[in-house]
């Protein structure tokens, strides 16, 4: 199941960056002096400083939309479909999209703009955040099919941030069954938020749980410890540590992405 890593990304162990997009239409931080078109600028110049320092794929995101709702608001994908459609033309490499935190939302959003792969909550029931947090993943995956979508990866987070999962069940054994039940095309495992480590004993658990499924570093990879987590890990998601001064809510710096992909390089050979 590992081979189409290498296909779709050309890599081994490919980085993900991510473009987290500004408060849009219906969010409560929009800025709406500023408009959409201060949105669209924003992502683009984080995309172009993203690809320029090398990552291998984008992830798209409205990271700054919180509070994040479990079913989105029509004119959330609305916003990012229109962003999405105009930075099209600058974007050379492959991307995803992430819809927090609306599974169904974020492959419709994908099939409407071509993207490859999405990462998001399939599977589980967890207390959040956001309230009592539940997942249908039968009918989220029917949906899939129905809309014909059925080649676009899907990114499994098995470890959300900002919830824990109802019930007394191990990761390893969360792991095993999402992948004998939903088989997803990767999992992902997070820290307790953007920014924050991603547990290497966690990442551990699950890869040994299921070493035929790719295993992706979800949150807070760093050059400090990108060699320790693609020990284990089959990728990484980064955005944090690309933002200036590795503060979640900063642009994307070039300098950071050379550094960080640098080092990713060196992991990789």
């Amino acid at each position: 199941m590992i081979d189409w890593i290498k296909e779709l990304f050309r890599v081994e162990k490919p980085i993900i960056g991510m473009c987290h997009m500004q408060a849009m239409p219906g969010d409560p931080s929009y800025d709406s002096l500023k408009g959409l078109a201060w949105v669209f600028e924003r992502a683009r110049q984080d995309l172009l400083a993203l690809q320029e320092g090398g990552v291998d794929a984008i992830l798209f995101s409205n990271e700054f939309s919180l509070p994040y709702l479990t079913k989105v608001e029509t004119i959330t994908v609305a916003s990012m479909a229109a962003i999405i459609a105009e930075l099209k033309a600058d974007l050379k490499i492959p991307y995803g999209i992430n819809v927090l935190w609306d599974p169904s939302a974020s492959i419709d959003l994908a099939m409407a703009t071509g993207a490859q792969f999405v990462r998001e909550i399939f599977t589980g029931v967890y207390g959040s955040d956001f309230g009592l947090w539940n997942t249908n993943a039968g009918e989220v995956i029917r949906h899939q099919h129905a809309i014909g979508a059925q080649h676009i990866r899907l990114f499994f987070n098995i470890v959300p941030e900002a919830a824990a999962y109802l019930g007394s069940r191990q990761i390893a054994d969360i792991a095993r069954s999402t992948v004998f039940n939903a088989q997803p095309d990767a999992l992902c495992v997070s820290g307790l938020i953007a920014g924050a480590e991603t547990s290497t004993q966690t990442l551990k658990q699950v890869k040994d749980a299921v070493p035929q499924t790719p295993v992706f570093a979800n949150t807070g990879v760093t050059v400090e410890n990108i060699a320790n987590q693609l020990s284990t890990a089959d990728g990484a998601i980064i955005g944090t540590a690309f933002k200036k001064s590795g503060h979640t809510w900063n642009s994307v710096e070039v300098e950071r992405v050379r550094a960080l992909m640098q080092k990713a390089h060196e992991v990789r050979k």
